[in-house]
This record gives C-alpha cells, structure tokens and sequence, in this order.
C-alpha cells in the first residue's frame, strides 16, 4: 500500500545527456521538440515514483526557453513534484546545460507538467498527500494554487466572453490584427 504522505524530495530525479548534432534544428540550436520529449520523460519519471503508478501528462502548463542549448553541452534536468491533488500532481522541471570544456552552467529552460496517476484499469487514482519540508517546497506549492486558480478564471472567462460584442471588438483596434467580415 501506499504511503500517505511522502516528501518532495521522494520525487526528484535528475538526468543528464549530451547534446548531439542530431538533436539540432535549421539554426544549429538543439531543438525545442527534442527537449520538449526529454521533458515529458521526466515528469512521467517524477510523478510515477512519487505515487507508485503510471502516470499520463495531463497538460504542459508552462515551457518557458530562456537561453540556446547548444551542439556538446551537457543538459541536465531536475524534477520534482511541487503540488498533489487527488490523482494529479504538478511536476517542476528545471533545465541547465553545461559547457563541458569550461564548466560554464546556464539556465535554459523552466517547466510544469501537470500528471495524472492512473491505477491498472486506466482509471485515475489517489497520489499521497505531500510532505513540506522548506521555504523553497512551500513557495512552490503555493505557487501551483495560484496558477491553478488563474487557469480555472481563464477557462471560465471564455465562457462567458462575449466575442462578438461591439465592446469587444472595439478592442482590437489597438492590436495588429484586421477582422474579415463573417
């Protein structure tokens, strides 16, 4: 059976690869799809240790690239669960990568997934409850209730948005955008 609770620091995992040619695209970079693959690998890594079951990703909440990652670097990411729900859990993925003549580290990329444990049926099932045990830990959680809040506005402001009201569409005059008639 599962534990009720469990710390964050069950959770973290940590991969590093070196970046080939083969990773790049047009402009020589490594290439964002390719990064975005090795993402969802680690979160699917975290949250199944984390509760003890497969898990799917339910949606790429951020992705957020900061910097190239470039041809021989070496890329290391690190994930934790930083928010439980009942079956869901959001996963925080930080991306460095590493000249590896010069030992230069730098900040690449920032991302949350969110994942969803399913039992042997394909039906969602309960994670444990998370263990606190830091500023950093706290913050992060916190930080997941605001976001999740801030998706729950959004979804429901585009139900009741109307798009087609002259106030509305008033609005747009000040973006660079040209309506058709329809």
């Amino acid at each position: 059976m599962n534990e009720l609770y469990k710390k964050v620091a069950s959770s973290k995992i940590t991969i590093s690869e070196l970046m080939l040619p083969s990773h790049t695209n047009f402009s020589g970079k490594i290439h964002g799809g390719y990064i975005l693959s090795l993402l969802d690998q680690i979160a699917f890594a975290c949250a199944s240790k984390f509760s003890g079951h497969y898990c799917v990703t339910a949606s790429v909440d951020t992705v957020d690239f900061l910097n190239p990652i470039e041809v021989g670097e070496l890329v290391t990411m690190k994930a934790s669960v930083n928010y439980v729900g009942k079956s869901s859990m959001i996963v925080g993925i930080r991306v460095e990568a590493e000249n590896i003549q010069t030992g230069k580290v730098k900040h690449c990329n920032s991302s949350h997934f969110t994942m969803v444990a399913k039992d042997k049926d394909g039906n969602n099932t309960q994670v444990p409850g998370l263990i606190l045990s830091s500023d950093i830990e706290l913050k992060r959680f916190f930080n997941c209730i605001k976001h999740i809040s801030l998706k729950k506005e959004k979804n429901q402001h585009e139900e009741i948005f109307d798009y087609k009201a002259a106030s509305s569409l008033e609005i747009l005059k000040q973006y660079n955008v040209k309506l058709e008639t329809f």
